[in-house]
């Protein structure tokens, strides 16, 4: 099952061309200060064809806030990227210089994974 549909309740098809499924209330956390946020930034290689990309998680706060804070790694590190489920995909290994940029914006952020 799909991220996106997770938190369908009830039905799961129906041919009536007016219906609408019925959602869990999902809670949207108000976005912490940039103090508070304890970040994680680790190399990944796994599933994407031997291509690295450096992750960001743990953010917590609005999908906006995320893509705002995406939006500006990927231009300062001048590469491209997503924001998705929660996490920023920066394509290649730019952990030491995404560090930079978090700390010096405030942000608590640290080393993970191997």
């Amino acid at each position: 099952m799909s991220k996106k549909n997770k938190n369908i309740q009830g039905v799961v098809y129906s041919t009536n061309p007016d219906f609408e499924y019925q959602h869990q209330n999902e809670e949207e956390h108000e976005t912490l200060s940039n103090e508070k946020q304890d970040l994680r930034v680790m190399l990944d290689k796994k599933q994407r064809a031997g291509k690295a990309v450096t992750l960001i998680t743990g953010f917590i706060g609005k999908e906006e806030d995320l893509q705002v804070l995406g939006k500006t790694l990927k231009t300062k590190c001048g590469v491209g990227g997503t924001v998705k489920d929660g996490e920023i995909m920066i394509q290649g290994d730019f952990r030491d210089k995404i560090m930079l940029i978090l700390q010096q914006a405030g942000f608590k952020a640290k080393k993970a994974g191997g």
